[in-house]
């Protein structure tokens, strides 16, 4: 149908108003549930110490002589470990006039900026915390930086890699860092038998892990593990409707239940077996928010965070490596 001679359309206007929507949309994900699972604790220097111990070994040779004299024990120090500070920040500036104007989707700009930081600096201490690095008093000129949870896993673990197998030093004593893994050059596929094996070798040394944290590919991995039960879920009357159940929440071992949680910001060609009774963040200086001297027409403002890691006793955790993550 034709449109009448003469019809005014919003194609020849010049003064309509845009259609802006007061809102922002952003899908980013800010989980962070290894930092959230860990305990806190306050640091007063920049290399944090603690000090972990063990039993003797169970005997089956104590047996005494009725009357005898008691012999001379054997008393053991506790070990004394350490990691380095690490400091994290994130900046915002923002000029005079993009304050002043009439922003869509937030009042006031370094606001909604700072919030924006503020995420992505707890982003990047879950991926700091939870990877491979190693640790590094710093100088003048370069950065302290703390040990990761791979770094420090190296007695309990295993490596399904078929290339130049993974090396993981841990913790060395002599020089009180913690040097880095390196990683097998041919990744294998994550299989039930290994994480039962590190599983019973976390149980044995004294750990209960109740968490098993993967990255996103060795979560669908671990789904497809075969078990005992069939996975299925009944629809009661009150039902929306039947549900096929194609994912794993838990995984019941013969030491108990661990929570599969997967993690977007650690390796995903690392699996942690983890018992978070004995993992800790500890912080000399908690997130802070600090002015920038102004040079021009900017507010400027830096996120600052100092903290480290604290593996209490690397012994009740494990971690399975090298796996393929596609």
């Amino acid at each position: 149908m034709a449109v009448p001679t003469g019809t005014f359309q919003t194609y020849q206007s010049i003064g309509t108003r845009e259609d802006l929507a007061d809102a922002i949309y952003d899908i980013t994900p800010t989980e962070t549930p290894f930092m959230t699972m860990c305990k806190r604790t306050s640091s007063s220097a920049t290399l944090h110490e603690w000090q972990r111990d063990s039993l003797a070994a169970a005997s089956t040779a104590n047996a005494a002589i009725e009357g005898d004299d008691a012999a001379n024990g054997t008393s053991t120090p506790t070990t004394r470990l350490k990691n380095y500070l690490q400091i994290s920040t994130k900046y915002a500036v923002v000029s005079g006039t993009q304050n002043a104007v009439n922003n869509a989707g937030r009042k006031r700009e370094m606001a909604y900026q700072l919030m924006k930081r503020s995420q992505e600096l707890k982003r990047d201490m879950e991926s700091v915390l939870t990877q491979n690095h190693g640790s590094s008093a710093g100088g003048t000129g370069t950065a302290r930086q703390l040990a990761a949870v791979e770094a420090w896993l190296s007695i309990n673990k295993t490596s399904l890699g078929t290339g130049t197998a993974q090396t993981t030093p841990g913790y060395v004593t002599s020089t009180g860092l913690v040097t880095a893994p390196t990683d097998s050059t041919v990744a294998g596929t994550f299989v039930v038998s290994a994480l039962k094996a590190i599983i019973r070798e976390c149980w044995t040394q004294g750990g209960s892990p109740s968490v098993i944290m993967t990255g996103p590919f060795n979560k669908t991995q671990v789904s497809g593990f075969a078990g005992i039960a069939t996975l299925y879920r009944e629809a009661s009357s009150t039902s929306q409707g039947t549900r096929i159940v194609g994912a794993a929440d838990v995984y019941v071992s013969d030491f108990g239940e661990h929570r599969i949680v997967p993690n977007r910001f650690q390796r995903d060609r690392t699996a942690l077996v983890l018992d978070m009774d004995y993992w800790a963040v500890s912080y000399l200086r908690k997130f802070e928010t600090a002015d920038i001297a102004k040079t021009g027409d900017a507010e400027k403002k830096q996120l600052i965070v100092e903290y480290t890691l604290e593996c209490r006793n690397e012994l009740a955790s494990g971690k399975i490596v090298d796996l393929t993550t596609a």
